[in-house]
């Protein structure tokens, strides 16, 4: 069965690790170029000091850049998650929000980079901030995008 932007947004709000953080995956534009998602503060999500815990502040970025890029770029392209970092900026004391755009650009400069069959290493990045804009925390991921192979060629060192 083919994913929808409109499937995966339901299936992941009911994800449990979303489910149980907080999160919630607000939109997932049509053309897979847009994501929205809100991390809820409330008690069973808090750290220590009653702000939002790091892990829950990188999980809802976590799998979105992966899944927008490889569904813009289409099943002849693999797309891994390749590393991460996130920079805590300010305490989040509310419910925070990430937004992540995928521009036309950056497919074409994917593709570019891709097209005789070798590996492209990108950073991709989202702020975390609250309703009014203030930065929470930087969230970068990189990826590894590679064209996939033709089944059809000759066996031959990867």
């Amino acid at each position: 069965m083919k994913s929808t932007p409109a499937r995966l947004r339901r299936v992941m709000n009911l994800w449990p690790p979303f489910l149980f953080s907080g999160i919630r995956v607000q939109e997932v534009s049509a053309d897979w170029r847009y994501a929205r998602v809100r991390l809820k503060l409330a008690w069973y999500n808090r750290n220590y000091v009653k702000t939002h815990f790091g892990g829950s502040l990188f999980s809802m970025t976590d799998p979105f850049w992966m899944i927008l890029v490889m569904e813009c770029l289409g099943r002849d392209y693999v797309v891994w998650d390749q590393a991460g970092s996130i920079e805590f900026v300010a305490p989040g004391r509310e419910d925070v929000y990430a937004e992540f755009t995928v521009e036309e650009d950056v497919l074409d400069e994917l593709r570019a980079a891709t097209a005789t069959g070798e590996k492209c290493l990108r950073w991709f990045g989202v702020d975390v901030k609250t309703a009014k804009g203030e930065i929470i925390a930087r969230v970068r991921k990189q990826l590894y995008v590679r064209r996939k192979r033709d089944r059809g060629a000759a066996a031959g060192p990867a």
